[in-house]
């Protein structure tokens, strides 16, 4: 499928945790790839120093909190308005669980590229930068997603947001990965 932006060109969007190879949601970036509304472009890392921090059930959040934290790294696809529907799906950017918003990276033998990230909803993104120490991680790897529970698995009375709510109101550190 060839369906692109106003202009004719694919959105470049930034992945920094389950969407990358080898974690759980990537099977939504396989399939958009199969179905040619996405195109693995390399790996890429943020120009500017994010906070990149675990929430409830080990869900990374990107944090809209420039300077802070480190510089993150990731994936970057180019994806088709079609791809990008899916993600923003996926990602609740229309619930208020992520945005999706600009982001300028860099890749180890490419020139700088922009692209559009999943940050926290501004709603209680700097409530999770505390909550995590003020610590950000650089990569969400196979060590930061241990304990990870798929969506599935959640308990389903409760909304994304709620839980999200809870953990920012827990007394434990999202740093333990129980």
């Amino acid at each position: 499928m060839v369906d692109d932006d106003e202009k004719g060109r694919r959105r470049r969007v930034f992945t920094y945790g389950t969407l990358k190879r080898g974690f759980w949601n990537h099977s939504l970036m396989q399939e958009l790839m199969r179905s040619g509304d996405a195109v693995f472009l390399g790996n890429y890392r943020s120009e500017e120093k994010y906070p990149l921090v675990c929430g409830p059930y080990r869900v990374p959040f990107l944090l809209n909190l420039p300077g802070l934290g480190q510089r993150v790294m990731g994936e970057l696809y180019a994806v088709s308005s079609h791809g990008l529907a899916r993600m923003d799906e996926l990602e609740g950017t229309s619930r208020g669980h992520y945005e999706r918003l600009p982001i300028k990276l860099e890749a180890e033998e490419e020139e700088a590229a922009a692209a559009n990230a999943y940050f926290a909803h501004s709603s209680y993104a700097m409530e999770l930068w505390i909550k995590n120490g003020k610590m950000g991680l650089s990569t969400y790897s196979e060590k930061e997603a241990r304990g990870y529970v798929k969506r599935q698995d959640r308990p389903q009375h409760l909304t994304f947001l709620d839980h999200i709510h809870l953990f920012l109101s827990s007394s434990s550190s999202s740093s333990s990965s129980s």
